[in-house]
């Protein structure tokens, strides 16, 4: 499977929002994340780093 896990980064924690996650879209100052099953989440913020091995997305939260 290619589908990746979303994560926010809070300070040197890592938190897991979503797995599965298929499409990333930018939206309204943030990204809407949508995974395999058809589940949608928005986070407001940026993208910290993609790791494409790993499969890991990694997103930052606005203040």
């Amino acid at each position: 499977m290619c589908e990746a896990s979303a994560y926010i980064i809070d300070g040197e924690r890592q938190e897991l929002i979503m797995e599965a996650v298929d499409s990333v879209e930018p939206e309204d100052g943030g990204y809407k994340l949508v995974n395999i099953f058809g589940e949608q989440k928005f986070i407001k913020g940026t993208i910290h780093s993609l790791s494409l091995v790993d499969h890991k997305i990694y997103l930052q939260k606005s203040a």
